[in-house]
């Protein structure tokens, strides 16, 4: 039950990160590199004075699953966050969202049956996000390029979410995490440096942004999910991420003043029934 209310909590704090994008006057690219580099900034003091032996013996397989976890986060949110300006926004979200699909699919490849049941909970989460965000696909090539975009980028998250399963087996956390967003971090700053984006020379309300998006979007939703992935499995922990989409409508609503669509509420019912039938399925097993 407490691995469940955390995700919710995780579920919380990524809803918030679409609406504080859009209010934060940062290119996309600097903004998933100061929110992963302030996570790092936050994590590393606790990390160094409480996991210092942890690091020093972590294993070289769990080390290069970190690494290349780390790679396919920065590799999700360079794709994912340049697709929002090519495509539109209702098209993207659908297609990144994907994420439970490729990560069943994944393990499916990887010898592991997920039961029908579980790939019946994810069709219908799924659904609900395509209930929210409708079928937008353009035909021209700039939406197109758009879209597979953010599809890539939703295959890579799953990628991620599963190497952190991997991971957290036998490491903690804090260790992880920290290693993980590090990699991100660095990664991210070549894109930066190798794209000319700027990463300064902004006002003060957009720092504050800044900071609250890594306290909530990064290290309540990232990091939580990350916790909780190693007891609830990918299975649960992915499809209950499809809730960011109807939460981060809600929040646009109440901070932001934009009404949600009236789908919002049939689709939170489609993916918390679907959530559900995954959960109990994966318990039954």
């Amino acid at each position: 039950m407490t691995d469940l209310l955390l995700l919710a909590v995780s579920v919380g704090g990524i809803s918030l990160s679409a609406p504080l994008i859009s209010a934060t006057a940062a290119p996309a690219l600097a903004i998933a590199f100061w929110r992963n580099t302030m996570a790092v900034g936050a994590l590393a003091p606790y990390a160094l004075l409480r996991h210092r032996a942890e690091l020093r013996g972590i294993g070289r397989r769990a080390l290069l699953l970190t690494l290349a976890a780390g790679l396919l986060l920065a590799l999700h949110f360079a794709l994912w966050l340049p697709s929002l300006r090519m495509t539109s926004v209702a098209s993207s979200t659908a297609l990144v969202t994907t994420t439970p699909l490729w990560a069943t699919l994944i393990m499916r490849l990887r010898g592991h049956r997920a039961p029908v049941m579980v790939w019946v909970g994810t069709g219908v989460a799924f659904t609900g996000v395509l209930v929210l965000t409708g079928v937008d696909l353009s035909l021209s090539l700039r939406a197109l390029s758009g879209d597979a975009l953010a599809l890539a980028a939703g295959l890579a998250a799953a990628g991620y979410l599963l190497l952190g399963a991997e991971v957290r087996r036998t490491v903690s956390t804090t260790a992880y995490t920290l290693l993980c967003y590090a990699t991100t971090a660095v990664l991210l700053l070549v894109a930066v440096l190798a794209s000319g984006t700027a990463l300064h020379g902004w006002d003060a309300g957009t720092w504050w942004k800044l900071v609250l998006l890594t306290a909530t979007a990064q290290l309540l939703g990232h990091s939580l999910s990350n916790r909780v992935v190693r007891t609830l499995g990918p299975s649960v922990t992915s499809t209950a991420i499809l809730l960011e989409t109807p939460g981060a409508a809600l929040i646009a609503a109440v901070w932001l003043g934009q009404l949600p669509p009236v789908a919002a509420y049939p689709a939170v019912v489609l993916i918390l029934a679907g959530l559900v039938l995954v959960i109990r399925t994966n318990r039954r097993g």
